[in-house]
Order: C-alpha cells, then structure tokens, then sequence
C-alpha cells in the first residue's frame, strides 16, 4: 500500500475543500470498496479525508410523501428501516441482496452507488486496464467474460488497446433499483450544491472509462431523495447470481408496477445501473403478459453485444436478462391483481 495522508475535517464544506486542492485526494466514508483498493494498489491516493461523520444518518420524510437518505445512513439502517421497506421493497431487496450483513453494516448511502467494478482485471494490477490506466488497454476483451457488459459497449469485438474500450460492468445493487426509483442525488461541490437526477449519475465508458460518474473532483454527495411512487404501485428486485450469498450479479432486474406503467433497470448488463428505457415504452399502457414483456426485453436488447471468451463468453446474459424480467413482472402484476 503507498503511504498517504489522512484528514478528518470539521464539516462537509471543509471536506470539499481540502479535497477540491488536492488532485490525487480521495474521500473515506464506509471503506468498504476503497481499502480493498488501496491494499490491492488499484487506488494510490496522496491524500484520504473522512467524511463518515460529516453528513446525515437519518432518514427523513419529505413534503411531497417521499424520503430523504442522509449520505451516512448505513446500507443495514436503510434496508431495515420500515418506511422503506413498505414503500420501497425495491430498494430494501437489493440491499439485501448485496454483500454481507458485515459489509452493509460500514457501507454508506452515499458510498454504495460510487464502488467501483469488480472486474478481475481492474483489480489485477500486474494487467492492462483502461479503468485503472488509461490508454493501456483492455485486459477483460477476450478473457474470462463472464461477469462483463453486454449493454453500451462501444462495439461488438472491441478493440483491446483502444483507449476508450472497457467492458466492466457496474457492481452495485442498490444502484439498480435507485435507477429505477428516480432517485434524485444531492451533492455538494466547490461550486456549491446541485441535485443529479440518479440515472444520470453514472456514465458509460465513452472516450474516459476512468470516469465512472459525472460527479467532478471534489463532490460529495450528501443525501439521496427518493420521490414517491404512483399509488397501488408494486415494485421488487431480484438478482441471478452463481451462488445465493456474497455474489455478484450476473444479471439483476429492478422493477415497478403501476397502472399503465412498468419501470425496468438492469444490472450486470452495463458500465452502469441499465435503465431499460425502450422496453419501458414498448410496455407503455399496454399488457404485461409474459409475451409482451418478451417483445419489450427484445426491443431492449437489440444493441446488446455479447463479449466472447476463454470461458464461453457472456452471451447467455440475453436470454437470460429477458427470463428474469419476465419472471420478475409476472410476480409483481399478480400481486396487483390479487
């Protein structure tokens, strides 16, 4: 591990700042995905600053019927907090279905959506990797494919040495279903605060895939809003994994139902939380039966760019992604109907 400074500033602003002018500074909260890569050597800051005790950890209601997350509300806090639970079972799902009770007792709000993928490679320092250094190329085209992306990647057969090619996918399963919650995330920067709505968050890899967000150096969030959902509204998360704990998703689907509408995000598909935004309109005041559905995931997916592999590549992500939002619907519009 390179040596680094440490800093536990007063409040949030002094955060900001201290971070904001120091290029290669990086802010603490949970720790859960950031001391793995500062012992790994992925991360080689000069400079981390606590910010655990410096935003909120409470959840509060809002005017309008939603609620709003302190960026130091805990992943466990949040999963088991009533509220959530009964108006966003979504949410309470995919924190569940993250990590261990452990990990979700350090992992943060404002946290848990900025972890960074847990592609083999990116982790592997000894190996080239965009993400990690950019221009070097990329190790995953090619390699053990598995767990890579399938949505918005730059090409079919991406060239491994182009700059821009990264085939990583997003890791987060709280991410997914805030996607699809329109989640609203509450940052503040040297510029002062401003609100990102959730699905603009994340970026794809582009020409920088050392970017993960649009978030600028020295940002930090400091609470996430989540909106009310329509009344009679249904939502769940479910998650495809090679085994049942401490997994990563192959694929995982975020959904809600609502009269008229159906709401989908994806994970383990992309570079970040996948918005299905072209099912969401095929669906759009229609049926839900499971052959409309199938139509939806198959306008959807019709970008999708399976990666070949040394381990049979990742083209099974297709078919499957459609079974489990398929499966996914059914459930949810079976309970509106009961």
């Amino acid at each position: 591990m390179k040596p680094f400074a440490f800093a536990r500033p007063a409040d949030a602003a002094e955060a900001v700042a201290t971070v904001a002018t120091e290029p290669r500074a990086v802010f603490l909260a949970g720790g859960t995905n950031l001391v793995d890569h500062l012992k790994l050597g992925v991360a080689r800051p000069d400079l981390v600053v606590d910010v655990r005790r410096l935003t909120s950890r409470e959840i509060t209601d809002t005017a309008d019927g939603g609620l709003r997350i302190g960026a130091a509300v805990t992943n466990s806090e949040l999963a088991a907090d009533r509220r959530v639970r009964e108006r966003y079972p979504v949410l309470a799902q995919a924190l569940l279905a993250g990590a261990t009770g452990q990990l979700r007792n350090l992992a943060t709000t404002g946290g848990n959506p900025l972890q960074r993928t847990r592609c083999v490679y990116f982790q592997d320092v000894s190996t080239p990797c965009n993400k990690r250094e950019p221009g070097s190329g990329c190790s995953a085209v090619g390699g053990y494919t598995r767990y890579h992306a399938i949505l918005g990647t730059s090409a079919a057969l991406p060239d491994p040495t182009a700059p821009e090619t990264c085939i990583a996918t997003h890791p987060s399963d709280m991410a997914v279903a805030l996607a699809v919650l329109d989640a609203q995330v509450q940052v503040l920067g040297p510029a002062g605060a401003r609100t990102i709505p959730f699905a603009e968050l994340h970026r794809l890899p582009g020409d920088d895939p050392s970017r993960d967000t649009v978030l600028e150096h020295g940002e930090l969030i400091t609470a996430i809003d989540l909106p009310p959902l329509p009344a009679g509204a249904r939502s769940a998360y479910r998650k495809v994994r090679d085994r049942a704990s401490y997994a990563f998703a192959l694929v995982s689907v975020a959904a809600v139902v609502a009269d008229g509408e159906v709401r989908l995000a994806l994970g383990g598909v992309a570079h970040k939380p996948w918005r299905a935004s072209r099912a969401e309109e095929a669906l759009r005041g229609g049926p839900v039966a499971d052959d409309a559905v199938r139509h939806a995931m198959d306008v959807e997916l019709t970008t999708a760019q399976p990666q070949p592999g040394v381990d049979g590549g990742n083209g099974f992500k297709i078919p499957l992604v459609t079974r489990t939002v398929v499966a996914t619907v059914r459930d949810l519009t079976q309970e509106t109907q009961a």
